[in-house]
């Protein structure tokens, strides 16, 4: 893994369609993502590169909308993003509680100004 890739463990993760007007999922996308993201009570392997997200088995590519955030009261950083998968489009909610959670959050500050400037 290359020094500019972050990587961490998510405690909750969760991946659905997004916007609602492009076409449903097949339900064998649809069972994938249940079953490795969003029914998975293990903590999830995030990977991050300079214009993609992996998580467990699945990259997320044409990322927009990236929302990075500290909630007041809690010790967690929580990304919301727009993003396709294969042909799919969806909008993922990761939250990571691990006691680096402000070390990772700087870091996926720096990497979307970096990469996301607009």
């Amino acid at each position: 893994m290359p020094d500019s890739d972050i990587s961490f463990l998510a405690q909750k993760v969760f991946v659905h369609r997004w916007p609602h007007d492009p076409p449903n999922w097949e339900d064998s996308t649809k069972d994938n993502i249940d079953e490795s993201i969003n029914k998975n009570s293990e903590k999830k392997k995030v990977v991050i590169k300079q214009k993609t997200i992996k998580i467990q088995d699945i990259e997320f590519h044409s990322l927009k909308k990236i929302g990075i955030s500290v909630p007041f009261f809690n010790d967690e950083f929580r990304m919301i993003f727009e993003s396709q998968f294969g042909k799919f489009y969806a909008h993922v909610h990761i939250t990571m509680t691990e006691n680096n959670y402000l070390d990772v959050f700087n870091q996926l500050i720096s990497w979307r100004k970096t990469n996301f400037s607009n």
